[in-house]
């Protein structure tokens, strides 16, 4: 039983025994063990119950504590997925989707969902969008695909189903204008009952009186017998509070909308009210119930587009997101979210699709971030240049936008190792925006910081001090305590501290930097992994390995779910793993570490010589420490 527990592919087990009831003892030994059936119905029954228990478990929820709304002016406070579903839910129903985005969302499931062949040749055929519901409701790969998405920010899946997020919303929109009326007015309480774990029933009872967002499409019901079964199953899981939310719902103000689905969902006999995605809700009280410390009963009232606090937070992640076309505006999202691979195949088509030199120079700068955060470092460069060329062509030669070029140009001979070419175009940028008029404080910050980052790597660390210092000083009179920029100053001050041997200082600085960054960005996003290393290299200079490996595994574990698997940065976070390997004497793991990043770099133009030489060199360390000195000469040589 101890094995099946430490299983984390394993979520429940239903055990069919038609000849003994097994004991009592053994089924307490696993909380995975959900139950044991005598007949093939009930069992049947109870995995079609425990498949749902999981989906209603697995709905994204956001906290947003009433404090942290007082402060909405700094977005930076807000859980992310609160952010980018919001944005993402905008910017898709306000989309054209043609009949080319149910064909394409066909092909991707074909590559991505071969085991659900025949729903999905099923969807390909009767798929309309008035069959939105019906289809949501479905048991299908539709629900699961929706949902595990929205969870995860998955843009890629959530770009292939912004048809059917309008779809369906579009649906629930109209029953509800056909349904409001039947209300008279009058609220009337849903139920819904499903598991939060511990630490987001942390986040719960830190929210009274603040909001509460279901970041997915809302399965609710009138009637409270069902969800309380939910939450009561969800009680007796240690990993979980079970928690039933009633509802209430006032029809006469303009929320979300929600409607009744009886009549157009796959279960008819279910009473089910659907709200659509991102629907917010006020916390209004919670209590535990029937003496039970795993089961909560919270009551919430759903706000009102009118709510005024609601309206401050919906109008600033408006404003981050920034102008443009909705089209536009999904591509920076998707970078911000580190989804590269689909901003690329994005904006690629945009700029097929324009003669627009304005449009071009934006496009041109978005795919030139793209191919840097990707590694491809002379496709950046190239982008970035192309950019140049049409500020040069269309701007005063001290515009500030030939500055921006000038920095990103930097940025990527930055990434190349090649420091006193990105010094020599950071330093550009300066002069141009220390000239402008109005000075432009973000810009100069931005500038100090690139200048110090490159003396750093230049060993010049007093002026790399000095330069980091001056960014910092200015974000501290411009930004919000918590802002992400504030990040990038930690970070690379901690840097300087670093190289200086002043670990303490170092990992002071660095700790503030992750503490922001945790708020600020989805739980993958690649900022993160870069924190994770610098935090480590502090713990491998101090001696503590063990620390030191944790942060690096960290590190790599994001690294291979956001970037290509021929990344150069990969082959760095297996060198590093592999160095702290080596430091612990197990040797044998470090190796492996080590021709995982020789493998990389012997596939890629991007890598360096000196990068093949510090792999070679590696190898060659671990074959002496493991007395192998024949495959070690091989390899020195």
């Amino acid at each position: 039983m101890s094995l099946i527990n430490n299983i984390p592919q394993l979520h429940s087990i239903y055990i069919f025994n038609d000849t003994k009831i097994l004991p009592e003892t053994l089924i307490k030994k696993s909380q995975k063990i959900k139950s044991v059936h005598t007949n093939v119905d009930d069992l049947c029954k109870g995995l079609q119950l425990g498949i749902k228990q999981y989906h209603q478990d697995s709905i994204a929820v956001s906290f947003i504590p009433i404090n942290e709304i007082a402060s909405a002016d700094n977005l930076n406070q807000l859980d992310p997925t609160f952010m980018y579903t919001q944005l993402f839910k905008e910017i898709l129903l306000n989309m054209e989707h043609n009949s080319q985005a149910i064909k394409d969302f066909i092909t991707y499931c074909r590559q991505n969902n071969p085991e659900s062949s025949d729903n999905i040749d099923r969807f390909e055929k009767e798929y309309s969008a008035q069959s939105a519901i019906w289809w949501y409701t479905y048991p299908s790969f539709i629900y699961s695909m929706l949902n595990d998405s929205l969870r995860s920010m998955e843009g890629d899946t959530i770009i292939n189903l912004g048809f059917f997020i309008h779809d369906l919303h579009l649906q629930i929109q109209q029953l509800h204008q056909q349904q409001v009326n039947s209300y008279h007015g009058k609220p009337f309480l849903v139920y819904r009952g499903q598991g939060l774990s511990k630490t987001n029933f942390e986040k719960l009872q830190k929210t009274k009186g603040g909001l509460l967002s279901f970041n997915n499409f809302l399965s609710t019901s009138t009637d409270q017998d069902i969800p309380l079964i939910f939450a009561l199953s969800a009680s007796g899981n240690a990993e979980t509070v079970g928690i039933l939310f009633i509802m209430s719902i006032d029809p006469s103000i303009k929320p979300a909308p929600f409607a009744s689905i009886k009549e157009l969902s796959y279960f008819r006999e279910e009473d089910e009210i659907l709200f659509s995605m991102h629907t917010v809700f006020r916390l209004v009280a919670m209590k535990q119930m029937d003496n039970n410390s795993q089961l909560y009963q919270v009551e919430l009232q759903l706000t009102s587009d009118d709510d005024q606090q609601l309206r401050l937070l919906t109008d600033r992640l408006r404003e981050e997101a920034g102008g443009g076309t909705a089209w536009q505006r999904l591509g920076g999202l998707l970078i911000e979210i580190g989804q590269f691979n689909k901003a690329e195949e994005l904006y690629n088509v945009l700029l097929e699709q324009t003669s627009d030199e304005s449009e071009k120079q934006h496009y041109y700068n978005q795919l030139g971030g793209v191919h840097w955060s990707q590694g491809d470092y002379e496709k950046a460069i190239w982008y970035f240049e192309q950019r140049a060329e049409i500020h040069q062509k269309t701007l005063p030669s001290n515009h500030p936008k030939l500055a921006t070029s000038y920095n990103n140009i930097g940025n990527v001979y930055d990434s190349m190792g090649e420091y006193s070419k990105a010094l020599s175009f950071h330093e550009k940028a300066l002069e141009i925006q220390e000239k402008a008029v109005p000075l432009n404080p973000p810009d100069l910050a931005t500038s100090y910081y690139n200048i110090g980052s490159m003396h750093n790597k230049m060993g010049e660390y007093l002026k790399a001090l000095s330069s980091h210092k001056k960014a910092l000083g200015i974000r501290q009179k411009i930004l919000p305590s918590n802002h992400p920029d504030f990040a990038q100053s930690y970070t690379n001050i901690g840097l300087v501290y670093d190289k200086i041997g002043e670990y303490s200082k170092a990992l002071s600085f660095y700790d503030n930097a992750l503490e922001i960054l945790q708020k600020s960005l989805p739980y993958y996003h690649h900022t993160l992994a870069t924190s994770y290393n610098n935090i480590s290299g502090v713990y491998s200079n101090m001696g503590e390995y063990s620390k030191a490996l944790s942060f690096r595994e960290k590190a790599l574990e994001i690294l291979q779910k956001t970037l290509p698997s021929n990344h150069p940065d990969l082959a760095i976070s297996y060198n590093n793993i592999g160095l702290v390997y080596d430091k612990m004497g197990e040797y044998s793991e470090a190796l492996s570490y080590y021709e995982q990043a020789l493998s990389i770099q012997q596939k890629t133009a991007a890598s360096s010589q000196p990068d093949l030489a510090t792999s070679y060199n590696n190898i060659g360390l671990a074959y002496c420490n493991t007395r192998e000195y024949s495959k070690a000469l091989l390899f020195y040589e």
